[in-house]
């Protein structure tokens, strides 16, 4: 998820009543929410190097025990160098490290629920995870925390209010993203098993593969694209509604020709295509080149950030 979503969760986490645990308790939350984003420092390498590495190391098993740890380890550092400036209760060890985890657990479990996905059990396995049951961006998430988190804050302003109620806007709006994420779950579920039943009726006794991706700000629509043989197909669900698909040819394939297969043997086009969920190849033998797309984002892609142009026969 984007990181405006990531950073709303953390703060209505904190205004549920877990930020007054301890010193410092919002600003451990809000850092540890966001704080597996920091392989965004790929990009420094160039996009292709950050598709390959991010959503890996910093979003698997072994980042949700080191994060918090070294969170809380800066944490307690900044509490003693600036204990004497700032106002508040002293940070607690414990609880600082209980919100460390709440927080950069939230992290994985958001990004795992949209196309992009994560890389789960690294650094043991690169196995790439799909949620497929949000959009990147989702400004209903966005709205119903924001309102939460103002509500709570409000009330907890209000010198007459119990500090223990003063959180239950936040708690509320939390239940209720929490709710919204169960139902566009059971609706992607249903609408991917739709979309492979149409798959293998065109597929006849072949294998398919298939995505049912959210579209952006409606929840009632779910883009379908499916692999079947040596051809991608794309197509349109919307519930409610009669529930057929009508899967079309786009004129890719997933089979890379003769000159892709060169290009493969490059680090950029390997890399890309540890990170490719449904890529395709567009040989451009008079330029001596290959764009290696992924049909999942783009069917276009002239000038796509979610495709790499390499060099024809390039060796490593």
């Amino acid at each position: 998820m984007d990181p405006i979503c990531h950073t709303l969760v953390g703060a209505a986490v904190g205004e549920s009543g877990l930020k007054r645990r301890t010193g410092l308790g919002m600003a451990t939350l809000l850092i540890a929410a966001n704080l597996p984003d920091i392989d965004v420092l790929a990009y420094l390498d160039g996009p292709t190097t950050a598709l390959w590495f991010r959503r890996g190391w910093t979003h698997g098993i072994v980042a949700w025990v080191a994060l918090p740890l070294l969170l809380t380890g800066a944490m307690l550092l900044t509490d003693r160098l600036l204990r004497h400036r700032r106002e508040g209760p002293a940070a607690v060890p414990g609880q600082l490290l209980l919100l460390a985890v709440i927080g950069v657990a939230t992290h994985p479990l958001l990004d795992f629920l949209n196309v992009y996905g994560i890389r789960l059990l690294m650094p043991f396995s690169s196995r790439w995870f799909y949620g497929d049951t949000l959009f990147i961006v989702d400004p209903w998430i966005w709205l119903v925390l924001g309102i939460g988190i103002v509500a709570a804050r409000r009330r907890a302003r209000r010198s007459e209010m119990d500090p223990r109620r003063s959180g239950v806007p936040a708690r509320v709006a939390l239940v209720l993203v929490s709710g919204y994420v169960l139902l566009m779950g059971l609706a992607g579920v249903l609408a991917r098993r739709t979309a492979e039943q149409t798959a293998a009726i065109r597929a006849g006794t072949g294998e398919v593969r298939v995505m049912v991706a959210p579209e952006p700000a409606n929840p009632f629509r779910r883009r379908v694209l499916a692999e079947v043989g040596d051809e991608y197909f794309a197509g349109t669900l919307v519930w409610p509604g009669d529930g057929r698909l009508d899967l079309q040819p786009v004129g890719l394939g997933p089979e890379p020709s003769f000159y892709a297969v060169a290009a493969t043997r490059g680090p950029e086009a390997r890399k890309f295509l540890g990170w490719a969920r449904f890529p395709y190849f567009l040989p451009d033998t008079a330029a001596g080149t290959v764009v290696i797309a992924d049909a999942r984002y783009t069917l276009r892609p002239g000038g796509s950030w979610a495709s790499v142009r390499v060099e024809l026969g390039r060796s490593p």
